[in-house]
């Protein structure tokens, strides 16, 4: 399913210019991917857009994010650490984290690997017609061991 959302990232620059779901699931099918990828994909894309209208609560700035248990289990630390470090970049703002988080709660399998949180985050920017700074793009894209040191 990350599969079909990585495509989709990288040849639509927006949700809204994605055809609608029949026409895209036709489109998708064509280039390959399994008619079970799609719907999952789909759905998940759905439950995206309902998101970006649902989390826009407003957070003091002391207010501090706990996770359940559930979620600790499902995105393991090394993505909860991930949020937390864009969160203290200034560059996930509440309801983003949670539009994050929840996206990657509706993914089964856990604990979520890094790389898969990785790409629900730019999704996520994607779903907001938001484009991530040059800084966060190298964050989401180059493994650490390939990264350069100045």
């Amino acid at each position: 399913m990350l599969d079909v959302l990585v495509y989709l990232y990288e040849t639509y620059w927006r949700p809204d210019a994605c055809p609608d779901h029949a026409q895209l699931t036709r489109k998708l099918s064509a280039v390959g991917f399994e008619r079970d990828e799609i719907q999952e994909a789909l759905t998940w894309l759905d439950g995206l857009a309902a998101g970006a209208t649902s989390y826009q609560g407003t957070q003091g700035p002391l207010s501090l994010r706990v996770y359940s248990v559930a979620e600790q289990d499902h995105l393991g630390e090394p993505s909860i650490g991930f949020i937390s470090f864009l969160e203290a970049a200034g560059v996930l703002p509440p309801p983003m984290r949670e539009m994050v988080i929840d996206r990657a709660m509706a993914i089964s399998g856990g604990p979520m690997d890094l790389e898969d949180l990785k790409i629900i985050v730019l999704m996520v920017f994607w779903s907001l017609g938001e484009e991530p700074d040059a800084l966060i793009l190298d964050e989401l894209f180059v493994a650490p061991e390939d990264r350069l040191i100045h």
